[in-house]
């Protein structure tokens, strides 16, 4: 009946943790977590076996002991963990009337015994259980924490058991006979003896502070061995020390001792800091997954309401257009909102600010300059670039060179850079992309030591004038580029051709 019942509560508690592991978040990325951290122990003892009056009470000459220890703590998820423990401490025990029958005896024996391990050290490893978090969630008594814990482990210890009226010392574990493992006696230069140990236990903690936590751990640690108090049962014979070496098997069930201890646990982690009635901030620090629920860590998904919508929508509505940009008074061809003169007479010639133009004075002076027709005439190679790219190629940066020298020889003349873009983006990407590359060229220009930079005419197109099909890498590499013509200075604009258009 009873192995029933321990089934259905294993099956419940599996159910549980199986509804919490869905429910986990990973620990990483944005929202990280510490898991780590430190406990102190320290409590006070009880042994319970053979040589043991009270299971709760002091014997005649049961001294007072106590244990300390240490333990490093992961923490895997909210409700489950890991932790490696080590102890020290020392155990006593005492019983009158211990009677013993020793087989091929049939006079029973009795005396009053006490025994003391003045010094034990245990260590195991140990998984832990969030019972809280598993049975009521974190929104319920959010800053305490109940653990159960189980492990497995080794302890080494050792024995002498005295004589209660007398004090005399009747048997030890230190002789020629010290246990080294379960089943062998066996001397090996060691006064301890070791066993392995199955410690069970229940802690309690409490959240003090964003690194401390102070909490009570009560522990049973199971011992597999009749010999904690060298006593198995009424075989032993302490005076002659039969019935201990041998391994006889007494009534008795094997050994226990526990403890209960006063546990500080230091958290470890950068940044720590502890939320405050279940509000989490992010901005604040890391959280530690002791005590944060990590799906409280994510923000909820932004859903704006119609209200949200239409106040987002209004404070980036771009500003009503200038109304001058469709009109233009003087119908000299430029927009009122760029014309500089807008009040130019019919039939002027004027330039793109919209401002007068003497032509005759104009016709005047390239007549008086008489430049020689083939003096600005000279051909360079396009200045090409990468994808997506408005850097000159060290290719490139020869070729500009000849330009610079040429210009400064020639003052007469002056350089048209005109920019392209390939058909692989948007019109207005490509736009801008080619006004880059042509500035970038006018810029390597003046850098390299170009005499008066005025000279410099700049015009860009984007992607509406290919110089070849975009269909291909060749094309592409060909349209990617900033043409140069030199002219005279006297020429009222660029001629430049309409080049290749795809349809």
């Amino acid at each position: 009946m009873k192995k029933k019942k321990l089934y259905v509560v294993l099956s419940c508690l599996s159910l549980f943790a199986s509804d919490v592991f869905a429910q986990n978040y990973p620990y990483e990325g944005t929202n990280k977590m510490n898991t780590w951290s430190v406990t102190g122990y320290g409590g006070i003892t009880r042994f319970f076996g053979d040589l043991n009056q009270y299971d709760f009470k002091r014997g005649e000459r049961d001294d007072i002991t106590g244990v300390w220890g240490l333990s490093l703590n992961k923490q895997i998820t909210p409700v489950f963990g890991a932790q490696i423990t080590v102890l020290n401490g020392s155990l006593t025990g005492s019983r009158r009337n211990y009677t013993s029958l020793v087989p091929g005896e049939t006079i029973p024996t009795s005396r009053d015994l006490y025994f003391k391990s003045p010094s034990f050290v245990q260590a195991s490893l140990d998984g832990t259980m969030n019972l809280n978090r598993l049975l009521f969630g974190f929104n319920k008594l959010r800053r305490w924490k109940f653990d159960a814990h189980a492990g497995f482990g080794f302890i080494y210890f050792h024995t002498d058991v005295f004589d209660m009226n007398t004090t005399q010392l009747l048997v030890s574990s230190n002789t020629e006979g010290s246990s080294t493992t379960a089943g062998r006696w066996e001397r090996n230069g060691t006064i301890y003896t070791r066993e392995w140990v199955v410690p069970l236990g229940l802690a309690i903690h409490y959240e003090l502070t964003r690194r401390l936590d102070l909490g009570f751990d009560f522990v049973i640690n199971h011992v597999n061995t009749e010999k904690l108090d060298l006593t198995a049962s009424d075989l032993t014979r302490h005076a002659t020390s039969s019935g201990i070496f041998g391994f006889v098997k007494g009534e008795s069930k094997l050994d226990k001792w526990g403890y209960g201890a006063i546990a500080l646990t230091y958290k470890l982690g950068r940044n720590a800091v502890m939320s405050k009635n279940g509000v989490y901030d992010i901005s604040k620090g890391r959280y530690h997954l002791r005590w944060a629920d990590p799906r409280a860590l994510i923000p909820p998904p932004y859903n704006p309401t119609m209200e949200d919508a239409d106040s987002i929508a209004k404070a980036n509505m771009p500003p009503p257009v200038d109304p001058r940009l469709y009109t233009d008074s003087d119908s000299d061809g430029v927009a009122d909102l760029f014309d500089k003169e807008p009040n130019t007479p019919a039939g002027s010639v004027v330039s793109g600010g919209g401002v007068a133009i003497d032509l005759d004075k104009y016709i005047r002076d390239a007549i008086r300059n008489n430049l020689p027709k083939d003096e600005c005439e000279a051909l360079f190679s396009n200045v090409e670039f990468d994808t997506d790219k408005a850097i000159i190629r060290e290719a490139s940066q020869t070729v500009l060179a000849q330009v610079v020298e040429l210009l400064n020889m020639r003052p007469n003349c002056r350089i048209v850079l005109v920019g392209h873009a390939d058909a692989r983006a948007g019109y207005g990407y490509n736009m801008s992309l080619s006004r880059r590359r042509v500035e970038a060229a006018k810029r390597y220009l003046i850098r390299a030591g170009l005499a008066d930079p005025s000279r410099i005419l700049v015009e860009h197109y984007g992607e509406y004038r290919p110089l070849a099909p975009n269909t291909t890498a060749e094309g592409l590499q060909a349209n990617r580029r900033v043409e140069i013509k030199i002219e005279p200075m006297n020429t009222l604009r660029s001629t430049y051709p309409a080049g290749y258009r795809q349809n």
